[in-house]
């Protein structure tokens, strides 16, 4: 997908940063030229002032979008995630595992869910950051109650297994 997007934008990068923003926002370009989150439609000024670009940079990038057949599949139909409980676990006597790994290395989810059910921690919530919209991608895992500090360690042994935080 990047690359189908990068070539179209790779001479303009601030409509490079609005596409940047509306996929890592989970926002969706609706065929009327409008942007929106779910149902609910989003201002191009909204949009404008957290991709760091003026108004008429809104307009040009979803111009460009919808007059590409493949870009406008693409964001015609993202859909926001919902919300990640991260920072309301604790609140909520959620745990919360991160996992900084490189990118590319096959199993790190199933072998980071596959410690936490060892100990009988039901998984609420599993978020992977996106290695080509995140320079430092994590794995965020949300458990049912706090994980053991004690893991860390086997979670360090999973190859690709950069930094593990447990809270």
């Amino acid at each position: 997908m990047w690359d189908r997007v990068k070539h179209k934008f790779e001479k303009f990068p601030a409509r490079m940063a609005v596409a940047r923003k509306i996929v890592e926002l989970g926002l969706k370009v609706g065929e009327n030229g409008k942007i929106y989150c779910g149902d609910v439609e989003i201002s191009d000024l909204a949009l404008a002032r957290a991709s760091g670009v003026d108004r008429r940079t809104i307009k040009s990038t979803v111009d460009v979008i919808l007059n590409d057949d493949q870009l406008s599949a693409i964001f015609n139909n993202i859909h926001p995630a919902g919300a990640l409980l991260k920072n309301i676990a604790k609140n909520l006597g959620f745990g919360v595992v991160e996992i900084e790994a490189e990118a590319g290395n096959p199993g790190i989810l199933a072998k980071s869910t596959e410690l936490i059910s060892r100990e009988e921690i039901s998984i609420r919530q599993a978020h992977a950051d996106d290695p080509e919209l995140e320079e430092h991608p994590k794995l965020t895992i949300i458990t049912e109650k706090p994980v053991k500090g004690e893991l860390i360690n086997e979670f360090l042994k999973i190859p690709g297994v950069k930094r593990v935080s447990i809270s």
